[in-house]
């Protein structure tokens, strides 16, 4: 475990960030992370100062861009959590106000309150979104396999409440410290249903809470009232809907007492219960504590169990009756139990949904696979441990210091800060990734530090086994649609090549309808890999152009309507990939003639207004055939599309169909700059194109171009004139920057990546250029760097449709984030 980056705060004279108060941090499976701080305000005469509680979020990608809100809570902010898309945030404090967040525009860096609750005047102590039912269990032992559907399997859970015809509601469920359980539904149409019920009759105080779930679609609270002497209750919160009010039943489950306090050496050792988390959200049978005192903690891990009811010995004489079973009874069991450790200040439990079925846990252990498998535990030393969450082993050490970050104990620097009493450097709160390859956290002066976890706790693997790892975890990645930003920390640039083989592999390996799904994402996975690597770069622009390709190909072919109602199954644009893939006619009106051209006309203007579309594909062809003769020993952006028969094969249907439209409306073809007045250049660029898309074909062995193409293709430039490419979008994000093992030192609100300086700026999506200087509002992929204009400079419906499309994401998935003009 090592540090990848640290982010600061820059310091200024009138406000600093108070670090007095415990911070909160959550992390949301689009690599969004959240924390909170209080900001001191001072008055310019020395006067009293006021406290905002401060919300900020920002992009892993983008540390030093975060987005700070000055929330509007009027206490101490005890509670964050994201929802199951990472796409909207609830806040709660210590007044019992809870807030909704949401994005403003979709975009990372913009955020806005529109919903809220409030149990006035009680403090909230946990804090959680219902259910939607949606489970998975990643399969360590079918990490061979080559289905996905064996690695990740739908596990049967059902939602916490469901709407009409079983689709799940959205709202969420707190926990407040008198004793009571709050919970909000969102109506379709945008209204809030909120009720609050007693957890149980006799209501008491609840210090620490935490909220599970159960596959039947209940949820289970655990609460403590912080002493350690006092038993941990839990109980079974059912939520439903009746008459459009919302109903709240509860029942007491069994509870437990810790060991600690019926041991008579720890007795009164540890008196407050500091730390209460379930192992997993969706375990509710799985409990971790935490006593401590001022200087210590002892961490249990408790397992609720179904044990046989001992029965009386009067009943055990008689005659059993078929069929009868002995009565059983729910109990809680100590699993394991940690040793005297220094005080434990924060908590992180790991979200991957590894499957801890004995064989899972055997193959784990045998191949030190280790994400899933270890929690971690923050120590006022400043060091941090990752435990196995089962037998709480320690499986790795990251040590802190006063000093700072990465520094270990015994360094001069740090004893020295340790005698002059100053207050050591240790994190207050801590979250995993979802891959659980990451841990972030927040230190006692507001700093956030982004911490690489590896896969196989530093023990030390072959190369194939480290890339098994990496790709099992990028499929995950890939089947969930979660952010592999994560997964990427641990990637070499000697991997990088590896491990897009391998993927691909196992991609064309599943099913087709499968790989429908996963078209687009698994072309985002390769480009941000090739990203990594010098040597690959050039197939990261190739696989960035493809998803644009892809994109282009849906939106034109979706534009097309059969002429008649009554048509057969398949669609025009179905009809047109079948006739391109068996008519092999390098004359592209010879192909066209096959076609039913009434199936073309589109009603309205639209075709004028996708010029900038077509006209980039033009210019693509052309550079891809102009640049054939280059692609040798060194690989060059366009060498990827020489061997991929079915992007070729896109490219001739998508020529086909323009030359169709040009006949309607001659004004929204491609234009070329050509030597000679009656070159025909669409028809020069289909039949060298289909030329170079026979020797490539999916249904035919693959066969290197000719002379005579490669001749062509040489006199190409002489006779139209090549357009640069320029679609590869600025890197500037921080993963590129982290390849090495000295962490780097950030700071908010200072940019510190790159920029493209001098020449034109391109709007990425729309495919135009947007000037030297552009004025402009846009905004950039957290992603891939992919930029665009933040509003939208079209009226046509046509064009309106495409912008639709990337409102919220970017082609490769990605999300937005808004940038100054300067950056563009």
């Amino acid at each position: 475990m090592d540090l990848a980056y640290v982010c600061d705060w820059e310091r200024r004279p009138k406000s600093t960030h108070c670090p007095s108060v415990p911070l909160v941090c959550s992390w949301s499976c689009r690599n969004l992370v959240a924390f909170t701080t209080d900001l001191k305000n001072q008055d310019d005469g020395g006067g009293e100062t006021d406290v905002s509680h401060m919300i900020h979020i920002m992009d892993t990608e983008h540390p030093w861009d975060v987005y700070s809100i000055s929330s509007g809570h009027a206490e101490v902010i005890s509670c964050l959590e994201w929802d199951q898309s990472g796409s909207r945030l609830l806040s709660a404090d210590g007044d019992g106000h809870i807030k909704c967040w949401s994005m403003s525009e979709h975009l990372v860096n913009s955020w806005e309150s529109l919903l809220s609750s409030c149990v006035e005047g009680d403090p909230i102590v946990a804090l959680s979104w219902l259910h939607n039912g949606v489970k998975l269990a990643l399969h360590v032992e079918m990490s061979g396999s080559t289905n996905f559907g064996e690695k990740f399997s739908r596990v049967k859970f059902s939602p916490s409440l469901t709407l009409f015809g079983g689709k799940p509601m959205e709202g969420w469920l707190a926990v407040t410290v008198s004793g009571l359980v709050t919970v909000s539904l969102l109506k379709p149409g945008g209204a809030l249903l909120t009720a609050s019920e007693s957890l149980c009759r006799l209501r008491g105080r609840v210090a620490l809470a935490d909220i599970a779930f159960t596959g039947g679609g209940n949820i289970v609270v655990a609460a403590t009232d912080g002493s350690s002497s006092s038993p941990v209750q839990f109980y079974k919160v059912v939520v439903s809907v009746v008459s459009e009010k919302c109903r709240i039943d509860t029942e007491l489950l069994p509870s437990l007492f810790l060991r600690c306090t019926t041991d008579p050496l720890r007795r009164d050792k540890y008196p407050a219960v500091t730390h209460l988390k379930f192992l997993t959200r969706e375990n509710s049978e799985q409990v971790l504590l935490c006593a401590s005192n001022q200087s210590g903690s002892i961490v249990e891990c408790w397992s609720l169990r179904k044990e046989g009811l001992p029965v009386n010995n009067i009943f055990q004489h008689r005659s059993p009756v078929v069929g009868e079973k002995q009565p059983t009874i729910l109990k809680w069991r100590i699993l394991t139990t940690t040793g005297d450790l220094e005080r434990v200040s924060a908590v992180a439990l790991p979200k991957l949904p590894i499957s801890i079925s004995n064989t899972d846990l055997k193959v784990a252990s045998d191949t030190k696979f280790c994400p899933g498998l270890g929690l971690a535990l923050a120590f006022h030393d400043g060091t941090i441990q990752i435990l196995h969450r089962l037998s709480l082993h320690t499986m790795g050490v990251f040590y802190g210091s006063a000093a700072g970050p990465g520094q270990r104990p015994g360094d001069e620097s740090a004893v020295k800060r340790q005698r002059t009493g100053a207050p050591g450097l240790h994190f207050k709160a801590l979250q995993f990734s979802w891959t659980s390859l990451a841990l972030a956290g927040v230190d006692n002066h507001g700093k956030l530090h982004m911490l690489r976890v590896s896969p196989s706790m530093g023990q030390v693997l072959e190369m194939n086994t480290t890339l098994r790892h990496l790709l099992f975890l990028l499929e995950y990645c890939m089947v969930t649609g979660y952010d592999w930003w994560d997964v990427l920390l641990h990637v070499q640039p000697s991997m990088v090549h590896n491990l897009v083989d391998k993927l691909h592999e196992e991609y064309m390996r599943q099913n087709q309808a499968l790989q429908q799904v996963l078209a687009t994402r698994i072309v985002a996975v390769k480009a941000s890999l090739c990203k990594l690597s010098t040597a690959t770069a050039a197939r990261a622009c190739d696989f960035h152009a493809k998803l644009l390709l892809i994109a282009i190909s849906s939106t034109l072919k979706s534009l097309l309507r059969p002429h008649v109602l009554n048509t057969p199954d398949k669609s025009p644009g179905d009809r047109l990939s079948e006739i391109c893939a068996k008519n092999m006619d390098s004359d592209i009106d010879k192909v066209m003639i096959n076609l039913k051209t009434e199936e073309f006309v589109l009603d309205g203007d639209p075709l004028q207004s996708l010029q900038q579309l077509i006209q980039w594909l033009g210019d693509f062809v052309l550079y891809l055939l102009a640049n054939l003769p280059n692609q040798g020993s060194v690989v060059r952006p366009g060498f990827g599309f020489m061997r991929d028969g079915a992007s070729l094969g896109m490219l001739r249907e998508m020529l086909v169909m323009i030359r169709i439209w040009g006949l309607l409306k001659p004004g929204c073809l491609p234009t070329f700059t050509a030597t000679s007045d009656s070159q025909d250049s669409l028809q020069l660029l289909f039949r060298l194109l289909t030329k170079l898309w026979l020797c490539c074909r999916d249904d035919a062995p693959p066969q290197d171009p000719d002379e005579s193409l490669i001749d062509e293709c040489c006199l190409l430039p002489s006779q139209l004139l090549v357009a640069g490419m320029d679609w590869l979008p600025v890197n500037d994000g921080v993963i590129v920057k982290l390849q090495g093992k000295q962490p780097i030192r950030l700071q908010f609100g200072k940019t510190d990546g790159g920029s493209r300086s001098g020449g034109q700026r391109t709007d990425n999506l729309r495919c135009v250029h947007m000037g030297v200087c552009p004025t402009e509002e846009s905004k950039a992929c957290t992603r891939c760097g992919c930029v665009t204009m933040l509003r939208s400079p079209n009226k046509s419906n046509a064009m309106k449709q495409w912008e639709q499309r990337w409102i919220k994401n970017c082609l490769c998935g990605g999300l937005w984030r808004r940038i100054p003009s300067a950056l563009a």
